[in-house]
């Protein structure tokens, strides 16, 4: 089984060269790239791809690598024991299985999601390196070892906030989603968008791109921004005439849907006030 990408997501060549690399090793592919670049739904078109039931584990800054393989509760067990419940006679009943638990005892394999890896605490990554070497643990509350019955498709991805250990990123195929060109980020908005006309499409990505490389810009927009800002442009029925800019006011139309902070904001404000005082 081979990822040439789907008709819903547009996948360049290094990135489906990855994501082959990554299942033919038997390794976990982790993914960067700025947020919104379509990270968590490659994982989600994979599965879909190569006929796979997904797993989605996203992790939190609180997030334990314990909670991925079990958690057991004994204030549950406790509290039983005291109304004089038989259930508390079985430690397994007070077992809750975490997502790589799941993973390694599905009937058929499986996709493992392991989402935004870099939220967690630094020593998260190292944590898991057993588990997703050997594909086992053990339980001590029970005593026994849970062996994966199949290897599930391991893909983690990481926006980049923190850097992760020498030995994780060692276990790992590594491929970072560069932000797309022009031309592959009209063919991402046409699987979208398929009936946006060409100058609306051309016009829009120009005026995007022109803000995306702002000098000064705290956030650039993302992938995912610019499919909500065309969205909103045919949803008014814009044409391109409507999203001419002048001196006197350059931020884009329904900018909302772009910048997403008030210095960004103030940047195209004071860009506006410079145009009319060279005026």
């Amino acid at each position: 089984m081979k990822f040439t990408g789907t008709d819903a997501y547009v996948a360049t060549e290094d990135l489906t060269v990855a994501v082959n690399a990554a299942v033919t090793l038997e390794r976990p592919l982790l993914v960067k790239g700025e947020p919104g670049t379509g990270k968590t739904e490659l994982a989600r078109q994979v599965a879909g791809a190569l006929g796979m039931r997904i797993i989605e584990w996203h992790v939190k800054s609180t997030t334990r690598a314990q909670q991925g393989l079990y958690e057991y509760d004994a204030v549950s067990r406790l509290r039983d024991s005291q109304l004089g419940d038989e259930r508390v006679h079985d430690v397994a009943n007070y077992i809750r299985k975490g997502k790589l638990w799941q993973a390694f005892e599905a009937d058929e394999r499986v996709v493992l999601l392991i989402d935004e890896v870099d939220k967690a605490d630094i020593e998260f990554p190292n944590d898991l390196l057993q588990e997703l070497d050997r594909m086992e643990f053990h339980v001590y509350e029970t005593g026994e070892t849970i062996s994966a019955r199949h290897r599930p498709v391991v893909i983690i991805t990481s926006n980049n906030e923190k850097e992760l250990p020498d030995a994780f990123l060692r276990r790992c195929f590594f491929h970072y989603i560069r932000f797309p060109d022009p031309e592959t980020l009209k063919q991402i908005v046409r699987v979208h968008h398929p009936g946006i006309k060409e100058a609306l499409l051309s016009t829009a990505l120009t005026q995007f791109f022109e803000l995306r490389e702002t000098p000064g810009l705290k956030k650039k927009p993302s992938t995912s921004e610019v499919l909500d800002w065309l969205k909103l442009l045919l949803a008014e029925d814009l044409s391109p005439e409507d999203l001419k800019r002048s001196g006197t006011n350059a931020l884009p139309k329904l900018h909302g849907a772009l910048l997403k902070n008030e210095q960004d904001v103030q940047l195209f404000e004071r860009l506006a006030f410079m145009a009319r005082g060279q005026r």
